[in-house]
């Protein structure tokens, strides 16, 4: 997917070279759908872009979350509503989902610092809507698709960043696991391919021979989670994430720094991960009951 332009990022992950021969869904399936009304809409912050989504599932709590963070390659143009359908099919699950929006790329201060310190911050900010919504903050799993799940992945690990960095954060809220949905960790690897119109130098203000230390403090390959389960899903046909995906996969398992899995979609693209009405979403929820009992397990 190298120099693939902003505009033409949808063509680039529908073209049929890139997903073979099956009928698979395009950006377009979900951006097109209708947003599914929220139980709350809060601000964690004071910018326009601070502000997160919660649902509640039925019945009483304390209930355990699933804290979601979209995706959309990084940039201003994909926003919070084509994550809609997936957010209502975790809490029709019996989850609360809180899902976050943030400054990305092409945003008024999104980029370095403030895209990784809005995300930190909103995650943060369960912690103040614990009490009144009955959210069990022992069972919080990090959640996200594509760009998103670099920020769930980095969400667990967010302990293990140095103090000096500006994205360090004292006591982040605890992640009991994560669930990566078509995850794209290799940044490195993702700037090197220019992808998406040089998103990654974007986001992270320079390459990594320029600003090793960011890349070190929010890389998942850089930054692996310790002693936290994480299980991927990756689409079998998603061509232009799935290797990145998988690269980390095989990183995480060769480092041993923490319980991970990896399940291949086998009618999957990049985007069924993310929609109910896909045959992949069964796997999707498997897998998050598997974390949540994994979690449950170990405190």
């Amino acid at each position: 997917m190298a120099g693939c332009g902003l505009l033409a990022l949808a063509v680039c992950l529908a073209t049929p070279a890139a997903i073979g021969a099956q009928d698979l869904l395009g950006p377009n399936d979900l951006l097109d759908a209708p947003y599914p009304e929220a139980d709350h809409r809060i601000e964690y912050g004071d910018e326009a872009l601070q502000f997160g989504y919660l649902r509640l599932p039925e019945g009483e709590g304390p209930h355990p979350v699933v804290a979601f963070v979209h995706g959309g390659c990084y940039l201003s143009m994909y926003d919070i509503q084509h994550a809609g359908l997936a957010e209502q099919g975790l809490a029709d699950e019996g989850f609360a989902v809180w899902s976050i929006e943030y400054r990305r790329v092409g945003d008024e201060g999104g980029g370095w610092p403030n895209t990784f310190l809005d995300v930190a911050m909103g995650l943060d900010h369960l912690r103040a809507l614990a009490d009144d919504h009955d959210l069990d903050l022992d069972r919080v799993y990090a959640a996200g698709h594509s760009a998103g799940a670099n920020f769930a992945l980095w969400a667990a690990a967010r302990p293990q960043i140095p103090a000096s960095s500006e994205v360090h954060v004292d006591e982040p809220l605890p992640i009991r696991g994560v669930l990566g949905l078509a995850p794209a960790p290799t940044l490195g690897a993702l700037h090197a391919a220019n992808v998406c119109g040089g998103v990654v130098d974007g986001l992270m203000g320079g390459g990594p021979a320029e600003v090793p230390e960011r890349y070190d403090a929010v890389s998942p390959m850089r930054l692996m989670p310790r002693g936290v389960p994480q299980r991927l899903v990756v689409g079998a046909f998603d061509r232009s994430w799935g290797p990145s995906g998988r690269a980390y996969y095989a990183a995480a398992v060769e480092a041993g720094a923490s319980p991970v899995s990896l399940v291949e979609a086998p009618e999957s693209g990049h985007f069924e991960v993310i929609a109910p009405m896909s045959s992949t979403w069964a796997i999707v929820i498997e897998e998050l009951r598997r974390l949540d009992e994994e979690g449950g397990t170990s405190r």
